[in-house]
């Protein structure tokens, strides 16, 4: 990870009529980490999102991304990043090679289909309409659109949101090579234990404000030195790792 910021986002607001969903978030991303948005539902992270994905218009404030102002370069930006959404709708009657040359066309780019499916494990699936894959494989579909362009930036908004333990493991796996290929991931989750695993910083947003950011270490730190005390002992596992040992890590064409 470098010290170059990619994102940057000074003040920014959106508010909807009197509901500030939005109320003067700020933070950076630098080149090349793993950077986690979280906070509860209604907090305003989805909103920031699609502000910086620039799908929706900001009330006020600034934002950069890999050095184009949002208000001028959208266009630009586009070009740039590459979004997962929570729920993303494709033509249902398409096979998922018809689907990423649709993409390829939409980018104007040429890809090798077998090896963006198989980034995400779908290498056999290529044949299949979208229709019939289980859930978690349209989430890894969804994923595999966002680097058909070779971004620099990955958007993933709650990307293993109701999967099983393996497929979820699985992402993680997926994300961290995203990452490791030289992608900047940017990801929203409800799940703690992922953005402690996964994420180099977080932000943590309540209320349409950033109110913590910092490596998830330092966050942990910071909150035991304040002398906090958990009531459960912690074991060296769970019963996720249970679960996963007993059944396997592979990933599931359910």
């Amino acid at each position: 990870m470098s010290k170059n910021p990619i994102i940057e986002v000074k003040n920014l607001v959106k508010h909807y009529q009197d509901i500030k969903a939005v109320d003067g978030i700020s933070f950076t991303v630098f080149e090349g980490e793993i950077f986690g948005l979280l906070g509860p539902n209604g907090a305003g992270k989805t909103t920031t999102l699609e502000i910086i994905e620039s799908l929706r218009e900001k009330t006020s404030g600034e934002v950069i991304v890999a050095g184009y102002q949002l208000e001028s370069h959208a266009d630009e930006i586009k070009q740039q990043i590459g979004v997962q959404l929570q729920a993303a709708n494709y033509y249902p009657a398409l096979t998922l090679n018809e689907l990423l040359d649709m993409f390829a066309g939409l980018y104007n780019v040429v890809i090798d289909n077998h090896d963006i499916l198989s980034r995400v494990g779908l290498e056999t699936r290529g044949k299949a309409k979208y229709k019939e894959l289980s859930g978690g494989q349209k989430q890894r579909f969804s994923i595999a659109t966002t680097l058909i362009n070779q971004p620099k930036i990955v958007f993933l908004d709650e990307p293993t949101t109701g999967l099983d333990p393996q497929a979820r493991r699985n992402l993680w796996e997926l994300i961290k090579d995203i990452r490791q290929k030289g992608t900047t991931v940017v990801i929203t989750t409800h799940y703690m234990d992922e953005a402690e695993i996964l994420c180099d910083r977080v932000a943590i947003v309540e209320k349409g404000k950033v109110i913590a950011i910092d490596s998830p270490l330092a966050l942990i730190d910071k909150l035991i030195a304040s002398g906090f005390d958990r009531k459960k002992p912690v074991k060296q596992a769970n019963l996720e790792d249970v679960f996963l040992s007993l059944t396997g890590y592979e990933w599931r064409d359910e």
